[in-house]
């Protein structure tokens, strides 16, 4: 049975400054180096996955060292990665860079919360010649113009995500690979919004703490074989992943 793991890198900078990120390029902090170590001692311990046979990440930094830091904690530095950028973070539009309490200022805390929580209203884009647009960064050279986003929502992130989820990790899962995915926050909440099949009125309210594993056992139509809450596919109790939750529930109060 194909197994999935999903983990959202360790605390970045920008996390602990409380701004937008997305598709900026932010290293982690001391404690999501901790995180993310800690979230290798708990996949190397666990009796719940068999060992992780392939890893699959973003073309950021954040999420990229997770990756190798866990991988490192797990003692299997040597395991194969596949990086891309269908897996980065959603892009924020003109809010990238802000402290969220500036966006409220700046746009009114109602606007705010629309672009932040609602599924399928984007922030403001960035223009061509902003140089916080993707195509404005060589390693997104490769990939077309018209695929690199300048904006999105939720709903963006699932679409371009989904075919590399196809494309990429289905294959490994049917061959029997063990699958760590290392993402983002909103990368991940689509991902277990296709997984789980949640409406798109309830994946509002879900948020993917960081440097918890996140577990899935799955059948051979990778559909997840338990019906359980997302809380407790975790590696780690629901009261603690409740409390994470909480914390970055709370970095969006404006």
């Amino acid at each position: 049975m194909p197994f999935l793991v999903l983990l959202r890198h360790g605390q970045s900078t920008w996390n602990a400054e409380n701004r937008f990120t997305g598709w900026t390029d932010v290293d982690l902090t001391n404690h999501g180096v901790a995180q993310a170590m800690s979230a290798g001692e708990l996949l190397r311990e666990s009796d719940r996955n068999p060992p992780i046979t392939k890893v699959h990440t973003s073309l950021l930094t954040r999420a990229a060292r997770t990756a190798s830091i866990c991988c490192e904690s797990l003692g299997c530095s040597w395991l194969p990665v596949a990086r891309h950028w269908r897996l980065n973070e959603r892009h924020y539009g003109d809010l990238q860079g802000m402290d969220k309490k500036e966006a409220s200022e700046r746009f009114g805390a109602e606007q705010v919360k629309i672009w932040r929580r609602s599924y399928d209203v984007p922030p403001p884009p960035l223009s061509l010649d902003d140089e916080r647009h993707p195509c404005r960064d060589s390693r997104y050279s490769k990939v077309p113009s018209d695929l690199l986003p300048s904006t999105e929502c939720l709903v963006s992130v699932l679409d371009r995500l989904l075919p590399y989820w196809s494309d990429s990790i289905v294959p490994d899962l049917l061959c029997g690979e063990s699958v760590l995915v290392v993402a983002h926050g909103n990368s991940l909440r689509a991902l277990v919004k296709h997984l789980d099949h949640i409406s798109d009125s309830d994946i509002l309210e879900v948020e993917i703490p960081t440097g918890m594993p996140l577990v899935y056992e799955l059948g051979s139509d990778l559909h997840p074989l338990k019906a359980m809450a997302l809380e407790e596919r975790y590696l780690v109790g629901i009261e603690e992943v409740r409390r994470a939750q909480q914390e970055v529930a709370s970095q969006a109060d404006i």
